[in-house]
Order: structure tokens, then sequence, then C-alpha cells
């Protein structure tokens, strides 16, 4: 049997000097609009050296896999790809505001390309398989918007072969549950944008909302009260942190305010409470008896390009781009250097205490797709002339079918090759 080692070790080059520079308004605001998006029905790099070391066996014969050689399955390039996508715009799962085709966009070439690592070669995906494997097993996606558009993906590449039935969902239909009947799978999201215990006002997609009460030493028990019962869990979070909230600690007292200009509360940055959540949910991981697979998937960058959303920011490229081409935002440089750095402190002690936690990094094969978000192909034929007012785009969440499907099958493949629970 062949080998393949994998070695997540990008991560991004220090942001100079100005870290606590005030991301503001068109931060609050962007955020407005792309986490209102889905809660409707309807470059830089640089190595990381002490990266989790992860064996994975090869894939079935024929593949081409090189044998005892290095591969990072994050680490590679897009390429030209005459195939079709691993599912089409029927698939039931798919919301309307991410069904791009259905949407009336015009060009299909950002469906062509296939996610090519460097020094290997993916397996070609057998969903089948997957199941197969996977009979009596359950999974969960745990974060914001981002999961709900993985979990989407991840159920439509698995119903080209058994259609999943939803066997829950809460009010709003954040958090839901399905079913692949034959093999008594499940999978669930579960709505956890903070990964800790929140309060999130009604109001939160308003113009002028109010602070969010977010609880620093608490993590959320909508993922913890339910968390051994899932064999595989990947947890990710992001660009909530940037929003308007009020911090507590110590049993609901007030250490402080971001971006609350109105109250009297010592202001605090986001990044200081986006890393000590980070560090507590890692905590929680490896101090507990979880004797599944859990991954941590790296935030999503996201590709404004010219300006800010609400001023005529756009994503409207054709195809993707190569390494350094496109660079990551400040925003999302400032998560992605937090996150990196907490998960490398903390792989080490998972392996000593024999959790199975391996980070799930996203951001190059994300950053090269600026052409793979809905823009703004997020409504139904955009350039109606009955659609008044300016259209906006979403340049963070991805198509379906899109270069998300490409996480899947990195995911599916990791599974396939040695990461069973």
């Amino acid at each position: 049997m062949k080998k393949m080692v994998y070695i997540p070790k990008w991560s991004l080059l220090k942001e100079e000097n100005n870290f606590g520079v005030k991301l503001g308004v068109s931060l609050v605001s962007f955020l407005l609009l792309a986490f209102t998006l889905v809660h409707r029905r309807s470059s830089a790099f640089s190595p990381l050296s002490h990266a989790p070391l992860l064996q994975i066996n090869s894939a079935s014969p024929g593949e081409s896999i090189n044998n005892g050689e290095t591969c990072d399955f994050f680490v590679g390039d897009w390429v030209a790809y005459e195939g079709e996508p691993p599912y089409n715009s029927s698939c039931s799962f798919i919301i309307d505001p991410q069904n791009c085709i259905k949407n009336g966009r015009p060009d299909t070439d950002f469906l062509h390309w296939t996610w090519k690592p460097r020094g290997c070669d993916l397996p070609r995906l057998d969903p089948l398989k997957f199941l197969q494997m996977m009979r009596n097993k359950s999974w969960a996606f745990v974060g914001d918007s981002i999961s709900r558009n993985h979990v989407q993906s991840f159920l439509c590449m698995l119903s080209t072969v058994e259609e999943a039935i939803q066997v829950y969902h809460d009010e709003d239909y954040k958090s839901q549950r399905w079913l692949f009947p034959s093999y008594n799978l499940t999978a669930s999201v579960i709505w956890s944008p903070f990964l800790a215990k929140s309060i999130i006002p009604q109001n939160i997609y308003s113009a002028s909302p109010s602070e969010i009460d977010l609880h620093l030493d608490t993590l959320d028990p909508s993922w913890t009260d339910h968390y051994n019962s899932w064999d595989y869990i990947v947890f990710s979070t992001g660009k909530w942190f940037s929003r308007s909230a009020i911090y507590y600690d110590n049993n609901n007292t007030i250490l402080g305010c971001h971006s609350c200009s109105k109250r009297n509360l010592t202001e605090l940055r986001f990044d200081s409470a986006y890393r000590r959540v980070i560090k507590r949910v890692l905590d929680y991981i490896i101090t507990s008896n979880h004797r599944g697979s859990i991954f941590y998937r790296t935030n999503s960058p996201d590709h404004f390009e010219g300006k800010e959303w609400y001023n005529g920011g756009t994503c409207s490229r054709k195809e993707p781009v190569q390494e350094g081409e496109f660079e990551l935002s400040l925003l999302d440089k400032i998560l992605r250097e937090i996150e990196m750095e907490e998960f490398a402190k903390a792989e080490g002690r998972a392996n000593e205490t024999g959790v199975k936690l391996r980070l799930f990094d996203v951001n190059m094969m994300s950053l090269l797709r600026p052409d793979g978000h809905p823009g703004v192909y997020r409504f139904n034929q955009p350039f109606v002339r009955e659609r008044n007012g300016e259209v906006v785009s979403d340049c963070l969440h991805w198509c379906l079918p899109g270069p998300i499907d490409s996480w899947n099958h990195v995911l599916m493949e990791m599974i396939v090759n040695g990461l069973r629970a």
C-alpha cells in the first residue's frame, strides 16, 4: 500500500505594525450583507514549520500518488478540468442566494477547474465509497453561514448516490440535521457563529443593530451539549468577531465593548476576543474524551475588489488567479494569523492526549478563487428592469456547485485514507 504524508504548512505574512488598525464601519456593513444572505430560506503565504503531521494511505490502485513523498493537500493550484462538477444546480440543498447558475450567471467556466495539490494527485471522488465507510456515523459542521455553505456542498455531493432527508431543524432553520437512510449517516449544521455563548439581538441585520452579548468564558452549549455524540466535527468561526459586541467574563462581568461608540464602556479590540475564544475551543477539544475526528477549518477569505460591498465592491472575475495575485484583506489576515498561531500551540498537546485534531486549511485554495462567489447573482436575474437600486455583490459565500466542493473532496479523501473514527 502506498503512503502519502500530509503536512499543512501555510500561514500568512505578519501584518506590518498597524495590527490595531480600526476596521470600522465598512466591516460591520460588509458583515451585515454577508450574513443576511444565507439566513433567508429562499497574498500572502509563508511557511509554518511546526504544522501537524498526518499519515494518509494511498488511494485505490491506478490513482497517481507519489510513493513515500510528502504532499500537502492544501498547497496547490487550480487546473482546467473538462469534466462536469460533482452535481448540478438542481440539488435540493442549494439555497437560492448560492445557486448562481439558476440565478442567471451567464459564464460556466468557473465550474470546470479542479484543485491540484503540488506533489500528488487527488484521487477521483467516490461518494459511494465514502457513504459505505460512513455507515452508522455522524457528522457536524459547527460555525457560521460558511459552515452552512460547506454542509450544503457535502449533502449535494453525497446525494448523487442517495438523497438525504431532513430529520430536524430549529425554528429559524439555522441548525439542521439530515439522514442518509440506507447508511444511517447523519450530517448536522450547528449555528454557532462565535463558538462561544452569545446573545444576538433580533435587529442584527438592520442598518443600526444593537450590540451582541458575547461571553468569552463560556462555550456555546448548542454544540457542547452534543459534542460527544458526533463522530466527525468540523469547527470554524471568523468574521462575526468584527461586529459590535459587549464582552463578558467571570459570570457576566462586563470587560468592555468592541465598536460601541454610544456606550460608556472600555473599547476593546476584537482580535483579543477572537484569540481567547479560539484558545478556549481548542483547550476544550484537547482535554475532552472525544475519540472521533475533529477538524478546525480556517477562515474563508472574501474577494471584494475595488471598493467595499456597499459602495461598489465586486467580484466579477471569470477564472482562478495565481498565487501572489490576490492578497488577503486586513480582516482576513488578522483572523488567519490568530487561528494559525493558536492551532500551532494546541496540536502538540492534542497528539499527546490522543485526540484526533486536524487543521483543515482552506485558505490557499479559497484565496485563489475570486471567480467562485455569487457576486450579483445572489439574486435571480439581478439586472432585470424591475429590480430597483444598485445591485450589491456577495463576494464571501460560494456558488454551488463551485470551488467549495473541493473542500469536501479533500475532506473526504483525508477520511477515506487514514482518519477514520
